[in-house]
């Protein structure tokens, strides 16, 4: 058989022979031919960089934002170390701005209507938190679902915050707050009396409520202060601008180690409230309280299927399915993923506020007092919260004057027409803003003031229903906004009655920093006394 036999028609072999004896062309590949690798390399990067700006200049369309992007990276170096005043200036921007780092376009709300529209709005968009979120948390995570699936999943956990629920959390978060309270006073001992910034102590304090209250006893001390040493590397790891992939000995891998020793101790947790639960023992945690639901749906659909008698036997509320431990223990690490940072940062400025607001401490100190009878180790119960009216106000105008979350990642599922002259584009990262609609001086007069008395005998509750964003609003809303405030009153009241404390104010005292919420730039240094 011979070897140079054509399977090409004859048309196709003259086509392609004209084209081969085309000067201009063959002109063109005797250049190609002559470029060195490092000038196709170079024209090919000048042609990505090109794009890159052609496509953010398409996204930014008419609203406010830088003019041009540094090509790839965008703002991404001094968006790793955020300040206070650059947020700022993009809320004074314009009800909408935005911002183009490494593969995202971001556009930012500024205004309560905007902020509003991206919370109701999920059939457009979706929290997302960052990119990074899906390895931390887990890409299945229930945070993750959107529509009737996170409806659902979402009214199986609704009996976990319920009043009688709540109740049962009580005692557990008591004893933190006495053990830590002890440790305070500790902390200005050792430090023969100099004032030492308290921010780290309060951060520890709100880990350990939340484990308790989440966990219970399942957990050791030593397992509680590993979390709370190490969840400052989740918190950097799910700051706003990262770097989108995960390598090692960066932010990124750190936290995601942190993240897994989390999710491994949880899931230890869980096993173990399983057999006490299976064994009768009694709910003394948000984890029983949802294992219990587990077992008694269990319990109900096998007598539904044997075919029992169903005379006296309650129907739960939701018949849930039975999750794993490790489902169980991503379910429980979002409740601390919610409250860690945000309770921390709300903790900081509490003590720190009511330090220069002495009146405002005497006024809750006395109602503290009151409504205990004057026994001040009475311990709390959620109707003896109820009474707390001044104490929840001060709790709750803190939350309006120092917002722990200043904003909440949406991506956009679809092209989203947020306004009449401006659509956000698929795939883009969209944020409703929550600080500039607590700071409206129509619905708050004089904003930059703390003045409790807003909520106590004010109408702030009224005039500013739609204004209060702490908590969001919409079907993501916060599951534990209720838990959060009485959870807040329960320790600012309990430390009025047992103990005085001094801020040791510096220039920075009032300067926030932004570390995934605000604190005191100078994080806060306190002294603190037993009160007789």
């Amino acid at each position: 058989m011979t070897s140079n036999i054509s399977f090409a028609s004859p048309v196709a072999d003259a086509k392609y022979a004209q084209i081969l004896g085309n000067p201009q062309i063959n002109g063109f590949l005797t250049k190609v031919s002559e470029l060195s690798g490092w000038t196709i390399a170079l024209t090919i990067l000048l042609v990505l960089v090109a794009y890159d700006q052609f496509s953010y200049i398409v996204q930014k369309g008419s609203i406010v934002g830088p003019s041009w992007k540094a090509p790839f990276i965008g703002p991404f170096l001094s968006s790793m170390n955020p300040k206070w005043h650059e947020y700022k200036g993009k809320w004074d921007s314009g009800e909408l701005s935005c911002v183009s780092v490494f593969h995202k376009f971001v556009v930012i709300a500024s205004t309560r209507d905007m902020s509003r529209k991206i919370f109701n709005s999920p059939s457009y968009v979706k929290p997302c938190v960052v990119d990074v979120a899906h390895k931390l948390l887990g890409a299945d995570n229930w945070v993750f679902l959107d529509g009737k699936a996170h409806v659902d999943f979402r009214k199986g956990l609704n009996g976990l915050f319920t009043r009688k629920a709540l109740d049962s959390y009580l005692p557990g978060q008591e004893d933190v707050y006495n053990d830590y309270f002890a440790r305070f006073l500790k902390v200005t001992k050792d430090a023969a009396g100099k004032p030492v910034p308290f921010m780290p102590e309060f951060r520890e304090l709100m880990c350990a409520v939340s484990c308790r209250t989440f966990v219970g006893h399942y957990i050791s001390d030593e397992a509680v202060k590993k979390i709370a040493d190490d969840y400052y590397l989740i918190t950097a790891a799910l700051e706003l601008v990262n770097f989108p992939i995960i390598i090692p000995f960066t932010k990124t891998w750190y936290g995601k180690k942190a993240a897994d020793m989390v999710l491994a101790e949880f899931a230890k947790c869980a096993a173990k409230s399983k057999a006490r639960m299976a064994a009768g023992g009694e709910i003394s945690c948000i984890m029983d309280g949802w294992v219990k639901e587990q077992l008694d749906s269990a319990t109900y659909r096998e007598r539904q299927e044997k075919g029992l008698s169903m005379e006296g036997i309650e129907k739960p509320a939701h018949l849930l399915r039975k999750f794993s431990d490790y489902e169980i223990s991503q379910t429980i690490f979002t409740f601390l993923f919610a409250s860690q940072d945000a309770t921390s940062s709300a903790a900081t400025w509490l003590f720190q506020t009511m330090a220069q607001r002495p009146d405002v401490l005497d006024k809750i100190r006395e109602e503290n007092l009151r409504i205990r009878g004057g026994e001040k180790n009475k311990p709390v119960s959620m109707d003896i919260l109820d009474e707390m009216v001044y104490t929840r106000g001060a709790v709750r105008e803190l939350l309006r004057y120092r917002p722990p979350v200043i904003m909440v990642p949406y991506l956009v599922k679809k092209a989203f027409p947020i306004s009449d002259t401006y659509t956000v584009p698929k795939g883009a990262m969209v944020i409703p803003s929550v600080y500039p609609a607590l700071r409206d001086p129509e619905i708050y007069p004089n904003p930059e003031y703390y003045d409790p008395d807003r909520y106590v005998t004010g109408d702030a509750e009224v005039r500013g229903a739609k204004n209060f964003l702490v908590f969001g609003t919409g079907p993501h809303y916060c599951l534990g906004q209720v838990y959060a405030q009485y959870n807040l009153a329960l320790m600012i009241g309990k430390a009025s009655m047992h103990l005085d404390w001094v801020h040791h104010a510096t220039p920075l005292s009032e300067e926030i920093k932004v570390f995934a919420t605000i604190f005191p730039m100078d994080d806060c240094p306190l002294t603190f006394t037993e009160r007789a």
